[in-house]
């Protein structure tokens, strides 16, 4: 692998943990501090998006984090960036497919920020 892929792996990786530190913020959650029964179908919903989105990150960093410990242990046995060939078109694919997959969470985690600030100017702050 090219040192410069290795470096956007660890970059990426740092991007998803703070992605994934915000996601799983439970108080930042649909329905924050409510009892269940007391939630409506709409928020549970919401809050259970919410939990399986912070789950997916969380499974997209520990792929990559895979991913890095596996090149860092091939470079500890010597078999490092220096024996790896520009050609190594798998590893260029695993990375290209781990960074659209980060991009469609952060979307995702965009979207949800999205709805929420159209929903304010489409119905207001509640008062008439």
């Amino acid at each position: 692998m090219r040192d410069d892929q290795y470096l956007r792996l660890q970059a990426l990786s740092e991007k998803l943990t703070d992605v994934f530190l915000d996601e799983a913020d439970s108080d930042k959650w649909p329905g924050a501090g409510a009892a269940l029964q007391s939630m409506d179908k709409a928020t549970r919903g919401d809050r259970y998006w919410s939990k399986k989105n912070a789950a997916a990150t969380v499974m997209l960093i520990g792929r990559v984090e895979n991913l890095v410990g596996s090149i860092q242990g091939d470079s500890n046995k010597g078999h490092g960036a220096a024996a790896v060939s520009d050609a190594d078109s798998e590893l260029d694919q695993e990375i290209a497919s781990a960074e659209k997959e980060a991009a469609k969470l952060l979307d995702k985690v965009g979207a949800g920020a999205r709805k929420a600030a159209f929903d304010k100017r489409a119905i207001g702050n509640g008062k008439t």
